[in-house]
């Protein structure tokens, strides 16, 4: 079967299914009358002949568990008289709800929510006209009791929202005293390798914000900024797979909001968190303190990770002059890392219509990495050469974020906000390598020194309105200011105690990159009485360029560009299913990582750069979703239809092939220089726009409570990808096949407050345009106890108990002039000890807060792991991600696996 009709049978295949999904929903159309049916009015139609008034009943909704928002719960209006609907509304996502133009009278109200006890409200009393404030309203989570146990509904570990899917990180205790990649490993349809990189459905473009807003570490490495956040601090993780204008339009992959524990409560509280383990320890403390109008937060984290050791080997072979030449690479690593997390936010409410937010936070991040690698080289098979190399690198930042929102309420769903943040990441990256004689003394040193740093200024304004009954319009404009520079030196010594001197056979270097982002949205949104829902806008943004070097090149010739992106969701409740459809199209910049020319020669036959000339990329997603609850069972399934043009693509080839694909273009300028005295044997990475990838896939996710004490949960991700490329050079290739993924959880819950959680993941082959990487696993269980009427909590984690000899990941790479095989091996069996305590007494606060929108940057090419940037030695963006696997790249500089 050829690849064009597998490409036809996929699509006509997703096709079918989805006609099939719309005909099934059809017949609950609003106002579409069933077989021997009159059609029936719709409340506040013309056709509705219900009596109507001046009045208006309002509220919020709210969960009485964590005291958050039930977003888009039902609200009936019953008439006492005649015990029958008359009207209806569905509440907003800060669980806002309003009925309006009530007449005088007396009613019963009902709200209602899947995976809650729904609750009624009788003798709801309408008099003169005037408006009701009906407060707050808490919903219950379903719950069924037995021997003194008790447990949440069905969903409470993930749920499925109308725009996104939920994952309830505070109820997962396995995690306890880990960080945020720990979490995202269990979430579905997210992938997370031994480094921490992400992928959502197989893509890695994705944008990870916090508390909806980004950060400038996150634009640098997304592996190691996740590893920043501690897991004890998560409340919610949010995948959202089809954005809609409101966001930015970048991250082709989708989003994901990771939302952070808050306070809402009156009161004074301090948790101490804190764990140790024989790969790490952290400690956290967090307080709030609220009264009255005004509340504050302090966080604080530490975490150090020590102990973590790996093995690395590389073989790469090609053909010169019909000799074959094979290199052999083999690598012991050790890395040390230091994490903080600091942050203090305030917020206030102004008046009752009214309220100001601000926070500030700092990040640090130090990494160290030491490796042995020993290159033998073979020609003819013969040893030709050997070498030894022992590589220090230092990688080092510093991240601040400050931002402040106000927001502004004039009515009900009309509102106002204006946000502004400001965000810079410097980063020294460096290594010292030496090359070691056959005394083992050392002979020539080579340093590569990289300061860098990564700035944004944003504005952002929001408003929206009612339109309607059940209608709303939103509109708003952006602008965003990003400053890069990343300054770059070779220097080398002779001997161990040698002085340094500048390396005259490099050229030393600095980029200066400008981006600015101008950007305008409008959506339309509209939900019935019948549980249908229908969003759908368009975002226009302008992007403008300006770059230089500050010596050697011509400044950057990259043209300014404009894109207009649409997008648009349904979806339809059917009792206890809906059934949702979407389409949106993303935007994908190149990351500052993929641009940073700084050439990594830390091994000095496997290197890589960044290209600076590279361009936006556009993908196209089509997706499907059809879930249900049957009892004690939750199901979902979701199909996905992706199609990226132009798309951003590792290109990898000896040195002296690479020169020859970007020959006469400006990036082949930098290339000529940038490879002096390079080895004609070195495998040289970098990015290109020669990319088309197609992707057609299906995940399916579930969970069953067999009884109240033990649930089990899981998921199984699968897809088809499909890579080609345009180019006419040795790189014309393609490649495709299907990459299968899945995780498994379980929960028991014990008498005593004892509960216990058991999770495992893995990850079979992915594929690149040039060859496949390696699949993975990974699995743990954690145990605690909970005891002073559950202010503390003992815990004991343990991850990969039974791998003592590592896990293995196996990838290769092959083109017409070489091919390379790798291997990275991961000691990563661990054992800790996590204990937390909560200081303080809290009471409820009727008023729900408003949040305030905030500034959600979530257009830029997400790092996979690879650095860059400001990213020092900086990988390509949408290189493979597995030189963590080839012997002498540095952390901050080559690929992650």
């Amino acid at each position: 079967m050829n690849l064009f009709f597998k490409r036809a049978m996929i699509k006509y295949l997703f096709f079918l299914f989805s006609i099939f999904s719309i005909g099934s929903a059809f017949a609950q159309i609003p106002g579409t009358p069933q077989p021997g049916q009159q059609p029936q009015a719709i409340p506040g139609t013309a056709q509705d002949q219900t009596p109507k008034g001046n009045a208006k009943i309002t509220g919020f909704i709210v969960d009485s568990t964590v005291t958050s928002a039930v977003e888009f719960a039902s609200v009936a209006l019953y008439s006492k008289a005649t015990n029958k609907p008359i009207d209806g509304s569905v509440a907003d996502d800060k669980g806002k709800f309003t009925l309006n133009r009530v007449a005088d009278g007396t009613y019963k109200l009902v709200f209602t929510f899947i995976g809650f006890n729904s609750k009624t409200i009788d003798n709801v009393t309408v008099a003169g006209g005037k408006d009701l404030d009906m407060g707050v309203v808490k919903l219950t989570p379903t719950t069924r009791t037995l021997q003194e146990v008790t447990v949440t509904g069905q969903r409470e570990l993930v749920e499925e929202k109308v725009d996104r899917l939920v994952y309830n990180a505070e109820k997962d205790i396995t995690s306890r005293g880990s960080d945020a990649t720990e979490i995202l490993r269990k979430v579905p349809m997210l992938s997370v390798d031994l480094d921490g990189n992400v992928q959502l459905r197989g893509n890695s473009n994705v944008r990870v914000l916090i508390n909806g807003k980004p950060s400038t570490i996150m634009a640098q490495n997304i592996g190691d900024a996740l590893k920043q956040i501690p897991s004890d601090l998560i409340k919610t993780v949010e995948v959202i797979t089809s954005p809609s204008a409101k966001y930015d339009a970048e991250g082709s992959g989708g989003i994901i909001n990771i939302i952070t524990k808050k306070n809402t409560l009156q009161g004074l509280t301090l948790n101490i968190d804190s764990g140790v383990g024989n790969r790490g320890a952290n400690l956290g403390l967090n307080g709030s303190y609220r009264k009255g109008k005004l509340g504050i937060t302090l966080n604080g984290f530490g975490r150090s990770n020590y102990n973590i050791k790996g093995k690395n080997e590389n073989n790469q072979t090609a053909t010169r002059n019909g000799v074959e030449t094979l290199t052999s690479q083999t690598a012991n690593t050790l890395d040390r890392n230091l994490f903080g997390n600091y942050s203090l936010g305030l917020d206030y409410d102004i008046s009752k219509n009214s309220s100001l937010t601000g926070n500030i936070r700092f990040g640090t991040r130090n990494g160290w990495n030491t490796q042995d690698l020993l290159t033998n080289v073979y020609r003819g098979g013969v040893l030709a050469t050997t070498n030894r190399r022992e590589i220090d690198s230092k990688d080092e930042s510093g991240t601040l974020d400050a931002n402040i929102d106000y927001t502004k309420i004039f009515k009900p769903q009309q509102e106002l906000s204006i946000s502004g943040q400001f965000s810079r990441n410097n980063r020294t990256n460096n290594y010292i390598a030496d090359s070691l004689n056959a005394e083992g003394l050392v002979g020539t040193r080579q340093r590569n020194d990289n300061d860098s740093y990564n700035q944004e200024s944003t504005i952002q304004i929001d408003y929206q309105m009612p339109t309607g009954k059940n209608q709303l319009f939103e509109v708003g404009a952006k602008t965003i200011l990003r400053q890069v520079q990343s300054n770059y030196e070779y220097f080398i010594a002779q001997g161990e105690n040698g002085a340094y001197r500048t390396d005259t056979s490099r050229t030393n270097n600095q980029l200066n990159y400008d981006q600015n982002v101008a950007a305008g949205y409008a959506t339309y949104q509209y939900s019935t009485n019948n549980k249908w829902y229908f969003k759908a806008g368009a975002r226009y943004e302008y992007t403008s360029i300006t770059g230089n070097f500050s010596t050697g090149f011509d400044a950057l010739n990259i043209p300014n560009y404009s894109n207009l992106v649409p997008s648009i969701n349904l979806s339809k409740t059917l009792g206890n299913s809906t059934l949702k459809w979407g389409y949106n199209r993303r935007l994908q910049r190149p990351g500052i990582q993929s641009l940073n020319p700084n050439l990594n020669l830390a091994n000095p036959l496997n290197i890589s750069l960044g290209n600076p000339y590279l361009r936006p990329e556009l993908t196209d997603n089509y997706e499907m979703t059809w879930s249900t609850s049957i009892n004690k069972t939750y199901l979902n399934f979701s199909g996905f239809y992706r199609y990226t043009g132009n798309s951003i693509t590792s290109v990898r080839s000896n040195a002296s092939d690479i020169r020859t694909i970007f020959a006469g273009t400006d990036y082949g300028n930098i290339l000529n220089t940038a490879l002096t005295n390079v080895s004609s044997d070195a495998i040289v990475t970098t990015s290109s726009n020669i990319g088309r990838e197609e992707s057609v896939g299906l995940n399916i996710f579930g969970n069953i409570n067999f009884t109240s004490k033990f649930s089990i949960g899981g998921s199984l991700d699968m897809q088809y990808k499909m890579l080609s490329n345009g180019s006419n050079t040795t790189l014309s290739t393609s490649n495709s096949g299907m990459v299968i993924g899945g995780r498994f959880n379980v929960s028991l819950t014990m008498k005593n407050n004892w509960a216990m959680q058991g999770f495992g993941f893995i990850r079979g082959r992915d594929i690149d345009l040039q060859g496949s990487r390696g699949g993975m696993a990974f699995y743990n269980l954690g145990i605690r106890k909970e005891f002073n009427d559950k202010k503390a909590s003992l815990g004991f984690g343990f991850e990969n108990f039974l791998n003592f000899g590592g896990f293995k990941v196996r990838s290769s790479y092959t083109s017409p002039v070489f091919t390379q095989q790798t291997l990275n091996i991961r000691y990563n069996t661990g054992v800790r000890v996590t204990f937390s305590y909560r200081i303080g007494k809290m009471s409820f606060n009727q008023q729900p807060r408003r949040k305030g929108r905030g500034v959600n940057n979530d257009d830029i090419k997400g790092g996979d792991g690879n650095e860059g940037g400001g990213m020092p030695g900086g990988q390509p963006q949408g290189t493979p991600q597995n030189n963590s696997g080839t012997p002498g790249n540095r952390p901050g500089g080559g690929q992650r696996n």
